[in-house]
């Protein structure tokens, strides 16, 4: 929202308070012999320096000191806060009355604004306690303080000017300015202070694109309640003062509490026959459903499930665009509204095309959420095979009016991704397994110390460092030759798409596991080699090689066991994905007390 009509033209109108130009406008000797300086010592808060010329010439404190008509004040507002800084802050204030505290420079902005831009809470706090007439002073945009602050995230300085505000009655405000607070304060995260907003002065919590700017705090919104055990944890941190996840969890309560209580004013005061109007004009919906807010498209269907039928200007319902954007929170809710679902997902967009075209249509969107071509073309198939059992057989080889069918729009949009996924495989595998096989086939014919010349047995055959040696080795060389296989068995097998749902995370999955025990095997080989030749003196040198030797496991194991992770769950616990674990649509909310 933006400020027009009245507000915007008598701010354009008013002339600026500009502080005194003599010398800026003036002679340039004495620019840079005074204003120079005391703007230098007034940005850097050295009061020992601005002291000396200001007792010179105290008129100063209302002179503009540089180009942007900016007093000592101003330049003071703008540097760092520290407690010289305050002290410099205190003392100009000390030569100034609340006239010269109301000077603006050539933005049109208060030494109040510029504080309040740059989140200087103690130095706001000092402003407004001497004089309270700057919460009113707009700067050239028209934007007072606390809405400047806001617009910022200042959360603290905020919170204090709206408690100095009176809840915005002053003069300055108007209804539109109050609504813009509102709406600012929720897309930046500010959710307490709207609440206590709305809270107070219920007629702007009706305002759809304060419902709107909520709809994109996915993550505020749906943030998970901690679990017992985490519940224990921060209860013993907070016994003893020490604070965890405290804000994140206020903001979500606050989150949650001011979509409920705007929903609520929505549903109070709107017609009912404009309430699908007004929410599909704000966007709000489609908008959750993109960025995968469940907890706010839940929220609303359970007091208005009449919205379960809205379209965008596409013809999609919000199903349509869950698919779109592969947010499977949102495409689960269509398990919990029964047979509804059926037409819902039948409903064709203005394209001719049904939910199961969205699919290959949206591929491309995928490629940004899950790494690895292996894993995206087994993720794009499970979407397609779940979203194609919703559909009755018509209508999953029906055509869209580019005389497309599903499958096909499916196998253009990833073709490229079975030659990726191979490819992917061969750089990051093969070549660290078939240099693995040649390290560990090496060194089985190479022992440390070497063999006895008379009969050719290892020296130190008897020791049982070197049996580990030996074991440790075949295991190496036995399973970093398996991965190889299997990983040229990917690149010499002709496989099509399906084959990336099944066959393809399998093996990919029983190479990572070989390459990764080779890896651990060939540092336990290269450790126990040392604990060989070492027995005798110097221990700590094969002690401290064996600590060193776990570091690229421990690396190998960080990159590679979530992707690991991934396969497993897309292969063999795929169902997590689709239908939900719990309902959340249509069910009360739990009895309070």
């Amino acid at each position: 929202m933006t400020l027009t009509g009245t507000d915007s033209q008598n701010t354009l109108d008013r002339e600026p308070n500009l502080p005194c130009l003599d010398i800026v406008d003036g002679d340039g000797e004495d620019y840079f012999n005074i204003c120079v300086p005391l703007s230098r010592a007034s940005l850097s808060g050295n009061w020992e320096a601005a002291k000396v010329i200001l007792d010179k010439r105290p008129e100063l404190v209302s002179f503009a000191i540089t180009e942007c008509y900016d007093t000592p004040l101003h330049v003071a507002a703008l540097g760092e806060e520290t407690k010289q800084m305050l002290d410099l802050v205190k003392n100009l204030m000390l030569r100034m009355g609340n006239q010269d505290l109301e000077l603006e420079n050539n933005l049109s902005s208060t030494a109040l604004v510029l504080a309040a831009a740059t989140g200087k809470i103690k130095m706001v706090k000092i402003l407004v306690n001497q004089n309270i007439n700057l919460l009113n002073i707009p700067n050239g945009n028209g934007l007072l303080p606390l809405q400047i602050a806001a617009q910022y995230g200042r959360r603290k300085i905020v919170k204090f000017l709206y408690g100095a505000s009176r809840r915005l009655s002053d003069y300055s405000w108007t209804h539109e300015k109050r609504s813009w607070l509102v709406e600012k304060c929720a897309e930046c995260d500010l959710f307490g202070v709207a609440l206590k907003i709305v809270k107070d002065r219920p007629e702007l919590a009706s305002n759809a694109l304060v419902m709107r700017a909520l709809a994109r705090k996915s993550v505020a919104l749906n943030r998970a309640e901690p679990n017992f055990i985490l519940k224990i944890i921060k209860s013993i941190f907070r016994a003893i003062k020490i604070k965890v996840g405290a804000a994140d969890e206020d903001d979500t309560k606050d989150a949650v509490e001011l979509l409920k209580t705007v929903w609520k004013e929505i549903i109070r005061t709107v017609p009912k026959n404009e309430i699908i109007i007004r929410i599909a004009n704000s966007g709000a919906l489609f908008v959750a459903a993109e960025k995968g807010n469940t907890r706010f498209i839940v929220e609303l269907l359970r007091a208005f499930p009449g919205l379960i039928w809205s379209k965008n200007i596409e013809s999609h319902t919000i199903f349509h665009v869950a698919v779109l954007n592969r947010q499977q929170d949102i495409y689960n809710l269509l398990y919990e509204i029964a047979s509804l679902k059926d037409v819902l997902v039948a409903t064709p967009d203005k394209d001719g095309n049904n939910i199961l075209h969205l699919v290959g249509l949206s591929s491309q969107k995928m490629r940004s959420k899950v790494s690895g071509a292996s894993l995206l073309m087994q993720r794009e198939l499970l979407w397609y095979k779940e979203v194609e059992k919703l559909l009755p057989p018509p209508l999953r080889e029906a055509t869209n009016k580019a005389g497309k069918t599903p499958h096909e729009i499916f196998s253009k949009e990833n073709e490229d991704l079975v030659s990726k996924g191979l490819i992917w495989m061969k750089e990051d595998c093969i070549v660290v397994a078939a240099l693995i096989v040649t390290v560990a086939m090496t060194v089985a014919f190479t022992v440390p110390g070497g063999y006895v010349q008379d009969h050719g047995n290892p020296i130190f055959i008897h020791k049982r460092s070197f049996i580990v040696f030996v074991i440790a080795d075949a295991v190496c060389l036995f399973s970093s030759s398996t991965s190889l296989l299997v990983l040229l068995s990917m690149l010499t097998s002709r496989y099509g798409q399906r084959d990336f749902l099944s066959s393809v995370p399998r093996k990919v999955m029983l190479g990572l596991t070989t390459l990764f025990i080779s890896v651990a095997a060939l540092m336990v080989t290269f450790s126990a080699s040392f604990f060989v030749l070492y027995h005798n003196g110097l221990k700590w040198v094969p002690i401290l090689i064996a600590i060193f030797a776990t570091m690229p496991v421990m690396v190998f194991a960080a990159f590679q066991f979530p992707l690991l992770v991934d396969m497993f769950r897309s292969r063999y616990d795929s169902h997590y994905l689709f239908k939900p674990k719990k309902r959340d649509l249509f069910i009360p909310d739990p009895p309070k007390g």
